[in-house]
């Protein structure tokens, strides 16, 4: 499924929702040019864009007690205290969500806008450290360039997230974003200014999202993928290089002209287990949606019944002309992946959900939209980018 776009960025990008990836990958970690002001989207909400033909679903995970409370609904967030570990690598959410079932309601305005942006700068580069993946072991990882959180590094976790500053705009944001880094050869490419992460709805009901819970962590993509076919199949139109697209792998040359930059586009699972902050694979307890092909159109599966924001990674790199020496740390382009850790704090998060993604908004990171038939329109944060 395709969105028509408002226009063709002279760059290169790609949209991706991707298979489960190995426990111990190699370390692990949206269109159009980064600037200093990022743009909208300029495509329609309408889900199931970039999700791969057929959504990985978690298996099933170790049962958790029941009878725990539900978690607050988006507008009505909750301080999430410190998550007990699971078995094997989950790690069980505190305020677990129960008794949820995957909405199969069609809301109105289905088709239209139901986001907001983070717009975030590099705030540490160049670094081997993974919290998700290898915590507590600094320099295990392969190469990662990170956003957001300005203290993040191997012994991260949910409690120094809240302690740290944040290269985003909305100063709520101290949440962990990160890839792994760009190499001309041997030499680091950093995206310049802010960059662009989408908070989507991954479902139809887009008014059935809720706030990621404190702590919630996860691995988009596979570090390890050497299946291009596979990387195509699950982007919106393959890497993009000047008016190329549909490429299976960066490819070896690109426009020498300054507008053109190395993008890449790519989405995350939006459905969540409601039980766990993380697997031992760090994917397993999120999901794609899946498509009713009927009225209600994508929804979570029985297994992972709980809808959060969907996001949608909008990178820019300086590179271009000669890109035969251009890859990821991690290798080739369809090794690709990045990794979230929500440090967002609660109240912030729940309006920018509430009052974007749930009112069928297409937000800034100030929470506004901006678009003419949206005015007079609200802002959910102050002009610091704090929420009032």
């Amino acid at each position: 499924m395709f969105h028509a776009r408002s226009r063709r960025w002279r760059c290169l990008a790609v949209s991706v929702g991707v298979t489960a990836v190995a426990l111990l990958v190699a370390g692990c970690g949206p269109k159009g040019p980064a600037a200093a002001q990022p743009t909208p989207s300029g495509q329609s909400g309408t889900p199931g864009m970039g999700q791969p033909p057929t959504p990985v679903q978690g298996t099933a995970p170790p049962a958790t007690p029941t009878g725990a409370p539900a978690s607050s609904p988006a507008g009505q967030p909750t301080d999430v205290p410190s998550a007990p570990a699971g078995p094997a690598g989950w790690i069980m959410a505190a305020d677990p969500v129960t008794n949820v079932k995957p909405s199969h309601k069609v809301p109105p305005n289905k088709g239209g806008f139901h986001e907001f942006q983070a717009n975030c700068s590099v705030s540490r580069t160049n670094l081997g450290d993974d919290p998700i993946v290898f915590p507590n072991l600094p320099g295990a990882s392969h190469l990662h360039t990170f956003m957001g959180n300005t203290t993040t590094n191997a012994a991260s976790t949910a409690e120094s997230l809240k302690k740290g500053q944040t290269t985003c705009k909305a100063k709520g944001d101290l949440s962990a974003y990160w890839m792994p880094t760009l190499l001309n050869g041997n030499t680091p490419v950093n995206p310049e200014g802010l960059q662009t992460i989408y908070y989507k709805a991954g479902v139809t009901d887009y008014q059935s999202v809720r706030p990621f819970p404190k702590g919630l962590r996860f691995v988009v993509g596979n570090a390890k993928n050497t299946d291009a076919d596979k990387f195509l199949a699950a982007t919106e139109e393959g890497f993009e290089c000047g008016d190329s697209y549909k490429n299976k792998n960066i490819p070896l040359t690109c426009p020498t002209e300054r507008s053109v930059k190395l993008n890449i586009r790519y989405q995350a699972p939006s459905c969540w287990d409601g039980q766990h902050l993380d697997s031992p694979d760090h994917q397993r307890h999120m999901s794609y949606p899946v498509d009713t092909h009927g009225a209600a159109g994508w929804v979570c599966p029985d297994s992972h019944p709980v809808a959060v924001p969907k996001l949608e990674f909008k990178m820019a790199w300086p590179v271009n002309g000669d890109m035969s020496k251009v890859r990821f740390a991690s290798g080739a382009g369809p090794t690709f992946h990045y990794d979230f850790f929500n440090g967002w704090d609660d109240r912030t998060l729940a309006a920018m959900v509430t009052g974007c993604i749930v009112a069928a908004r297409q937000c800034d990171a100030q929470g506004h939209d901006g678009r003419d038939d949206q005015q007079p329109a609200p802002y959910v944060l102050n002009s610091d980018y704090v929420l009032a």
